[in-house]
This record gives structure tokens, sequence and C-alpha cells, in this order.
């Protein structure tokens, strides 16, 4: 029987949301290091280093690409169902594992990614600026994230590997006896302590194949800055694609807001506390539909989009609603050119390991809140923000949000799309 050793990586993400994502590596050829090796082993570097210097706007820029490609290519083949993902982890977890990568797996990496010809230090330095100041801002919204590596005793890492994690990533790395009945508590713990006990178990048991895990934890909690009155919910039908519309418990809001409408559709801005972070909805018009308005999307198509945002009044009703979304990632990211790192025959992650070793699937899971108050019911009631400089020489708008949307949370002082999604039933 052919032997299959399989390494785990386990992302987690919280925000209204909880995230987490799984990936997995071959182990096969892994047991003669098991056998012998006692500990976690460095081993000499060999890194192919490209040439081109990155900062943190550019890696945004990337960031935002990718996502977008990425949520094209889940709309083409989940037509009738949710997305929801995060960009963001799911980029930064790929930029983890680009340090281990070398050959054709490298430059798959690089051009899905978009960060070909960057040399890899300049691409963990600008990840890393963007994490401290995601993690560091003054915004009365938590957010924080962190990363960590669980290996099992006696895998071998290179040693640049393990550097480019500890320097630029700032990631906890341990060594773990799997075979203990606690090491999977152990994980689980670390997991639910950096998001707040909202993420309480992503591993409910470590295989006798899995030798490493890769784990990226963030969490994130505020309020809207003004919120909805609970009075004013209602239930109201939302009309799904192709089903009959089922009804939900609407909320409602008049007011100011970043408002924009074109001949396809409407958005609004819903800004969190001071406004930093925000919810974008975009709602197509009822004779459009939501796959051929976003399905293919680009950064500067996105950045019009907002640019076009402008202060007006009008009234706003959404849905209220949990959304627990899982998804394999694995068939969108070789519809997009990373297939190698899935093949046991032609994967390279020779800067990863001496030894041979492939990606098994790349497995993401989102839960995504919507109440009156925000991401969830804040400890402490915030007041209300009043609404302020009411635009009465135009027609206020009239926003319902009854049908397939889409929604993003990104941050306005750095531009990164934290999580981008399609609702088509909540």
């Amino acid at each position: 029987m052919r032997n299959q050793r399989i390494t785990r990586a386990v992302l987690g993400l919280m925000f209204l949301f909880c995230l987490s994502g799984l990936v997995s590596f071959s182990k096969t050829r892994f047991l003669s290091i098991l056998a012998d090796a006692q500990g976690l082993q460095e081993v000499s570097p060999r890194m192919i280093l490209p040439r081109q210097s990155w900062d943190e706007t550019r890696l945004v820029k990337a960031q935002t690409q990718f996502g977008l490609k990425l949520f094209s290519a889940l709309a083409t083949t989940h037509q009738q169902q949710n997305i929801f993902i995060s960009p963001t982890s799911i980029s930064l977890a790929l930029s983890m594992l680009y340090n281990g990568a070398t050959g054709e797996t490298q430059q798959e990496i690089a051009t899905g990614l978009g960060i070909q010809g960057v040399e890899i230090d300049s691409l963990n330095r600008a990840n890393q600026a963007l994490e401290n100041n995601l993690n560091n801002h003054e915004s009365p919204v938590k957010l924080t994230m962190a990363n960590s590596l669980w290996a099992r005793q006696g895998f071998s890492f290179r040693y640049q590997f393990l550097k480019n994690n500890r320097d630029y990533y700032n990631g906890q790395i341990t060594n773990l006896n799997f075979a203990s009945n606690e090491a999977s508590g152990i994980i689980n713990r670390w997991i639910k302590e950096n998001t707040q006990g909202k993420i309480k178990e992503v591993i409910n048991q470590i295989q006798d194949e899995d030798v490493l895990l890769l784990t990226n934890a963030a969490y994130f909690q505020g309020s809207w800055a003004i919120e909805f009155d609970e009075d004013l919910t209602e239930e109201k039908p939302f009309y799904r694609f192709g089903k009959h519309p089922k009804n939900y418990s609407f909320m409602s809001r008049q007011g100011t807001y970043r408002y924009l409408e074109t001949p396809q559709l409407q958005g609004i801005n819903l800004p969190y506390d001071e406004g930093r972070f925000s919810l974008y909805l975009f709602l197509p018009k009822s004779d459009k539909n939501i796959r051929d308005i976003f399905q293919s999307l680009t950064v500067t198509q996105w950045q019009k989009l907002l640019a076009n945002f402008k202060e007006k009044s009008g009234f706003l009703q959404l849905p209220r609603f949990t959304l627990n979304y899982e998804i394999d990632l694995t068939e969108a990211l070789k519809s997009l050119g990373l297939s190698t790192m899935f093949s046991p025959a032609n994967s390279q992650f020779s800067s990863l390991t001496s030894h041979s070793a492939y990606l098994n699937r790349i497995k993401h899971q989102t839960l995504l809140e919507i109440n009156e108050k925000g991401t969830q019911p804040p400890l402490i009631k915030s007041m209300n923000v009043k609404v302020a400089s009411v635009m009465r020489s135009s027609k206020p708008f009239n926003m319902i949000v009854d049908r397939p949307f889409l929604c993003a949370i990104q941050d306005s002082q750095t531009g990164t799309i934290l999580f981008i999604g399609m609702i088509v039933d909540p």
C-alpha cells in the first residue's frame, strides 16, 4: 500500500465572522526522519531570491487582485451558493508557504498572488508591516492576528523557513508530541485564546500521518457607528435564486451614508465604530444579475466603485442573519494556476524541508453574523452616533436588500479587503 502522510495547516479568523482554513501536506517518505530524529530540527536553507522591492501599498493591491480573482472563480462554479472568503487570510497563508516553495511551485504561487519577481524578504517585510498596521490601530474595533507552526517531534524544517516565519510573521513555532492525547487540545486552546473564544475547536483529532500544522488566527469585534433600532426590525421576504422567497428579520435605518447608485446597482458603506473598518453592500438592480456584475471585477474597477461613493440621505433595510460557510479552495486555486503544489509528483517545497511534500487540500470556513449592533452584541451598549449633514437638496434613496447581494469588509486606511462574499441565501 502506498504510504500517505498528510500535514495539516489550519487557518482561523474572526471578524463578525469566524474564519478557519485547512491546508494539508503529503508526508510521503517522512518515515525515516520520524523514526530517528528527536525534537525540532533546522537544516541549511536553499532559497531562490528574485529581484524586486515591495511595500505595503503594492502588497494590498496584489492581495485585492488575488481576492477578486478567487472570488470570481468561486462565483463561476458555485452560482447558486453563498460565497464568503477572506483574501487577507488566504494570501497570508500562501505567503508563509511561499517561503518554503521552490521551482515551478514557487513561480505558480508568485503568479497567483501577483508577486512575480519580488524578493522573498521584501514580500515578508510588506506582510509584516501590513499585519502590524492592522493589529496596532487606534480604533475601538478589536482586531488581532497571530500565527503559529506546530511540528511533530522529529520533523525537520529548513533554517530559512523557520527564521522567516519567526521574524516576519511572528510565528510561534512549537515542537509537539502529536501522539499525546493532549496535543489537539493544546492547539485548540491556542486558537480559542487568539479568537476570544469564538473558535473553540478546529482540530478534533491528529492523525498518525500528520506532521505539520500551520495556524493563522485573528479576531475582530466591532459595533456599528450607528446602530439599528431593534424596535424597527420586521419580518419580510428575501427573494432567492430559483427558490421560493424566505422570510427574515429585516433591520431598518434612516440617515446619511456614503452611497453609490449606477444603472446596474446600489451600494452603501456601513462603518464600524470610528469608521476605519466598514461593511460595503452592493445590491444589483432588480433586472440585473449579481454574477454578471461582479464575476470579473478587477482592482481598477473595484477602486473606481469605491471612489464614486458620495454622502447621501436615505432609507436602508437589510436582513439580520448568521451564515456558516465552508468550502474546499483546492479546485478554485488550481483554476488560478496554483496546481503543482497539489501534485505528489510535481510539487516543490524543498525550501521547507529536505523531504518531499505536497498540499493535499485547502479548506476555508467562515461564520458571518449581521445584526443590529454590528459584528456581535457589544459587552456595553454603545451610544448611537447622531446623523450628520443630511443632504435635503437631493431625493433620498431607498435601498431594500431583499435579494442576492455582494458584501465586503474593508480597512479604509490600508485598503485591505478583509472579507468578500456573495450572499444568495442568508
